[in-house]
């Protein structure tokens, strides 16, 4: 688990850098520093954050392989908050796209910056472990992969996803609201959509390591049982 209330800044503007160190620090974060891409690699890697403050113009690499590096290394995912003076759409669509989770152009004013940072550092799906091992069943989501022993469970997209949920929450039953809001957000589909999936998955579950593992708990929801 991360440090509580902790940031790593990766940042070569030393100016720049101790303005930032000195107003969270105030705030009561306590802040790692990296003034190169491959320094905030190496302690992205070894450590974990609340929330990686990422600039995009390093001496030695460009922030977006930075970026891009640590999603796809590291084995629980760090939210990432890109802090540039690239401000054009397609500099914000290439961020997401090598995996940032927000972004801020430069100027801006560091109350701003204090307010994603715990916005980013409250959202507990951006700190999951990638790797999620229970029993006989393992899902990798940065692979996107799912398997019961040694054998493939042909899952994706909602499938996938849905059991990431469930196995997230064992030994405990996860609610349908909770399950819905995790899958389609604040817009979902027609009332019976979870329904028709859970009894996908169950089925597929069922086929492959031969017994039932996922169960509905009556006036709760979903739960998963029997994965020893």
């Amino acid at each position: 688990m991360p440090k509580e209330r902790s940031i790593l800044l990766i940042e070569d503007n030393l100016a720049i850098a101790r303005q930032v160190v000195e107003f969270l620090e105030g705030l009561g974060w306590n802040v790692d520093f990296a003034s190169s891409g491959q320094l905030g690699i190496k302690l992205a890697l070894n450590a974990q954050f609340n929330v990686i403050l990422l600039d995009l113009n390093l001496p030695d690499t460009d922030g977006l392989a930075v970026c891009q590096a640590i999603k796809e290394q590291a084995q629980r995912n760090q939210p990432i908050l890109m802090v540039t003076a690239r401000d054009a759409f397609e500099d914000k669509a290439k961020g997401f796209g090598h995996g940032a989770d927000d972004y801020l152009t430069k100027p801006y004013d560091l109350r701003e910056l204090a307010l994603r940072c715990e916005a980013l550092s409250r959202r507990p799906e951006l700190h999951r472990d990638s790797l999620l091992i229970e029993g006989g069943l393992r899902v990798d989501m940065r692979a996107m992969t799912a398997h019961w022993q040694q054998t493939p469970i042909p899952l994706k997209g909602i499938g996938l996803k849905l059991l990431s949920e469930l196995l997230v929450a064992h030994p405990y039953p996860v609610s349908r609201s909770n399950l819905i809001s995790a899958i389609w957000g604040a817009d979902p589909p027609e009332s019976n959509a979870l329904k028709s999936h859970i009894y996908s998955l169950r089925k597929v579950l069922e086929h492959v390591s031969g017994r039932q593992l996922l169960f509905t708990i009556s006036n709760v929801g979903y739960q998963l049982k029997g994965l020893d």
